[in-house]
């Protein structure tokens, strides 16, 4: 077993792992990153499914811009945990 066999079983187990925790998460914030490190994940996969263009997408869409955008909404927004 080679070790480019290996990563096509280890990623998708620690991208579905990441959307778990994401899940399950109650932090928005700490979510966000969840989300972000299983689409940098997703981005690795495609990589090593020899599609680099989906990857470099992925990464940049996916990750990146999509982060940031939840981590500027989640920001312009007020904590209400402590209010019923």
């Amino acid at each position: 077993m080679t070790y480019l066999e290996i990563l096509h079983i280890i990623v998708p187990i620690l991208t579905v792992g990441a959307s778990i925790v994401a899940v399950y998460l109650k932090d928005l914030l700490a979510a966000v990153i969840a989300v972000a490190a299983m689409s940098l994940l997703l981005s690795l996969e495609f990589y090593i499914l020899q599609a680099p263009d989906v990857a470099i997408a992925q990464a940049g869409v996916g990750a990146c811009l999509t982060t940031a955008i939840f981590v500027i909404t989640i920001r312009a927004t007020k904590r209400m945990e402590g209010e019923k």
